[in-house]
């Protein structure tokens, strides 16, 4: 099935529009493609945003319910030890 694309439009002032137009050119696209890909991008990265945020709550909700943590030292040493030949395994959680 067809994704169903609807218009939409976006007030932009003169210089930005001027300034898109050129970057179109420059790059062999055209400003609806610009912008689409913009859009796109910038929603992309705030649901990621969004997200981190949500699962730093989370974690911090359950720190606070349980006490479990590691150390940044503990954390350090185990990520120092990435690629080495007496790689560790990832630190345990105490409280």
């Amino acid at each position: 099935m067809a994704t169903l694309l609807r218009p939409a439009s976006i007030k932009l002032d003169e210089d930005l529009r001027d300034r898109i137009k050129r970057l179109a050119d420059a790059v062999d696209r055209t400003p609806h493609y610009l912008m689409r890909e913009a859009i796109d991008q910038y929603v992309e990265r705030e649901e990621k945003r969004l997200a981190f945020n949500h699962e730093t709550m989370n974690a911090w909700e359950d720190y606070k319910a349980t006490g479990l943590h590691t150390t940044q030292a503990e954390v350090r040493t185990w990520l120092e030890s990435w690629g080495t030949d007496d790689e560790l395994p990832p630190p345990v959680c105490h409280k």
